[in-house]
């Protein structure tokens, strides 16, 4: 019996690709992700200090909720001290319940990425119609209150159900941070043509850090900058993208937050030698190369 295979994208090796520059002639583009999220009162998916799937109870939504009260706005200030572009991975419920959040979101020039309408519910296990409708009210929400259509898409708990990337480009989105398969961007396959695939970690990703595997802060930030120092070095030969994934209940906490203030100065120091990105800039960049040179994409005409 054969087995189900994944047909979204082809095994290119990455010493078999075709090297490309960033803007500026950078190897190195930094993309620092941020998840600003709401969740249903003691109903739905919840979170504890051991389990991202607990069940939903009131400290657990208290804990949550200290995020979008006092984390980000430490976080904010961390971002803004340092000169630091910034995207945040929103759900539609915090454009409707935190207003003054979405305003600094505007007044910083971020780029808000469409979570899916809450954490307290999963994508991945819903019929094809009712996921469809998801998307569309997730992007309605978004649209309405940034004044924006979002181009990218990065579903709670990056769940991914067998036509998420089909719906995605059929609802007009450009690129998707759920496929963290690469160190590159590359193109998907859907149904209704290419969806761009934007590398997101799921290794410098404060939830599996601190949740996961319990490691203290500044563990994670030894990660963040040995990450950024090792993948600067390799970028001397090929284009790459490295990218930090935040939780504003978790970082916003001030003892760990003393720790990604130190690595992000450690990124920032070296500013002039990388690309400060959002999401959405890597895929115009990508989107204006010839065909052929991104993973996915068509070799050019002969």
């Amino acid at each position: 019996m054969r087995l189900p295979m994944n047909d979204r994208y082809d095994y290119v090796s990455i010493k078999d690709r075709v090297p490309y520059d960033w803007p500026n002639g950078t190897r190195l583009a930094v993309c620092l992700s941020n998840n600003v999220e709401h969740f249903a009162f003691k109903a739905g998916m919840g979170l504890n200090d051991s389990a991202v799937s607990a069940p939903a109870d009131y400290r657990s939504y208290a804990w949550r909720d200290y995020g979008n009260r006092i984390g980000i706005w430490r976080m904010f200030d961390v971002f803004d001290e340092l000169d630091l572009p910034w995207s945040h991975n929103v759900n539609s419920t915090v454009m409707e319940l935190y207003p003054d959040i979405v305003a600094k979101i505007v007044e910083r020039g971020d780029e808000i990425i469409a979570h899916g309408r809450t954490n307290s519910e999963r994508s991945d296990g819903l019929w094809e119609e009712d996921e469809a409708r998801l998307i569309a009210e997730t992007t309605e929400v978004i649209t309405r209150h940034w004044g924006r259509r979002p181009s990218g898409w990065m579903g709670p708990y990056i769940a991914e159900s067998a036509v998420t990337s089909d719906l995605l480009a059929e609802a007009g989105y450009k690129y998707t941070l759920q496929s963290p398969c690469d160190d590159q961007p590359i193109w998907l396959r859907t149904r209704s043509g290419p969806l761009l695939s934007i590398p997101y970690p799921l290794e410098l990703n404060d939830v599996g850090v601190y949740v996961r595997r319990h490691h203290p802060a500044p563990v994670f930030a030894e990660m963040m900058m040995d990450q950024f120092d090792e993948m600067l070095r390799l970028a001397d030969d090929q284009p790459l993208v490295y990218s930090i994934s935040l939780h504003t209940f978790l970082v916003g906490q001030p003892f760990r937050l003393k720790h990604l203030r130190a690595a992000l100065e450690h990124i920032a120091a070296q500013r002039d030698d990388v690309w400060l990105a959002k999401p959405e800039d890597v895929a115009a960049h990508v989107m204006s190369l010839p065909e052929g040179i991104v993973p996915g994409s068509r070799p050019p005409a002969a």
